[in-house]
């Protein structure tokens, strides 16, 4: 027995130890605060939102408002100026993005005023049809802009050369001193925006030719993907407006043609130099009263505050006349 004593002893000190240890970690595991209670890595919390300024309008009395495309970021930051609430914050819905159905809205009385692009003499006509009379009033300046891969190797066209396209006489990049292939050219469908202005700013009066139906786009975004991304998109051509080539749906694959010269940017809008200039418009009825809320909504619109949210979201307002 006393050969095995000093292993006994030494065994029972060994079991001392592991106890002590796992004791003394058991004890400091309960004093030591969790760490997703500590203060300093928990995310702190958001502060609160504070408007810049005071609420025009409550959420019931806000007009319903409809807009092109285009216009959205712009038409989103007024809601939620004029009503003193966060943007993300924001409900709200439009009725279409295409700028024909955007009028027809206002013309059947389904919203009570638009921003959006010029309209079409298809539109004009259906007012007259409906017996409705519009109050049309430009509120932004833009540009409307002509777009090809960055892959191409022509950096500008003249105003000419636009109209010689889009009528079928100019076929080849070859004749703008580009390479020798066919050009693509795009088209919006009748009654959209930017087919509105393509005619009425460009074509002026020329009939433009019939595109292949894979060359008319639906929508917009599907234009410039066609030109940035598709097969033979560095063949391709397309129009849209400034705004949303450069802001809303800017790609590394595109840029946008000089046209006589000067390069479409903020700066050539503001002073006038780019050539092929137009408006987005503010609409309402004629007969809409004039203590109506799209009444006041547009009076706040056009005054400074509303200027002010124009050049913040990167659109260019309107000269005001001195």
């Amino acid at each position: 027995m006393r050969k095995y004593l000093p292993y006994l002893l030494a065994g029972i000190a060994a079991a001392c130890v592991v106890v002590c240890c796992l004791v003394w970690l058991d004890m400091s595991t309960k004093t030591q605060a969790p760490v997703e209670d500590d203060p300093v890595l928990q995310d702190p919390e958001p502060a609160p939102f504070v408007p810049k300024n005071p609420a025009l309008f409550t959420a019931e009395e806000y007009p319903k408002v409809d807009a092109s495309l285009a216009i959205h970021p712009l038409v989103n930051a007024l809601a939620a100026d004029f009503l003193a609430v966060e943007e993300s914050t924001l409900d709200y819905e439009y009725t279409s993005t295409r700028t024909s159905e955007v009028y027809h809205n206002l013309i059947d009385g389904k919203v009570d005023v638009i921003f959006a692009a010029e309209i079409s003499k298809e539109d004009q006509q259906y007012a007259k049809d409906q017996g409705v009379e519009l109050e049309i009033i430009p509120a932004t300046a833009s540009a409307f802009v002509f777009i090809v891969n960055t892959e191409n190797p022509v950096n500008g066209v003249s105003f000419s050369q636009l109209q010689d396209i889009y009528t079928g006489k100019i076929t080849n990049w070859s004749e703008l001193g580009g390479e020798d292939a066919d050009i693509i050219a795009y088209q919006r469908p009748t009654g959209s925006g930017s087919q509105t202005a393509m005619l009425n700013l460009v074509m002026k009066g020329k009939t433009i030719m019939t595109p292949p139906t894979e060359q008319v786009s639906g929508e917009m975004g599907e234009l410039i993907d066609a030109i940035a991304e598709y097969d033979n998109s560095q063949f391709a051509l397309g129009y849209s407006y400034f705004y949303y080539v450069n802001t809303m749906y800017k790609r590394d694959t595109i840029k946008m043609l000089a046209v006589d010269g000067i390069k479409p940017s903020v700066e050539t809008i503001q002073n006038g130099e780019y050539p092929i200039y137009t408006n987005g418009f503010i609409v309402l009825r004629k007969d809409t009263p004039e203590d109506a809320p799209a009444r006041k909504w547009v009076e706040a619109v056009m005054g400074e505050r509303g200027r002010a949210i124009m050049e913040e979201k990167g659109y260019v307002p309107v000269k005001t006349e001195e």
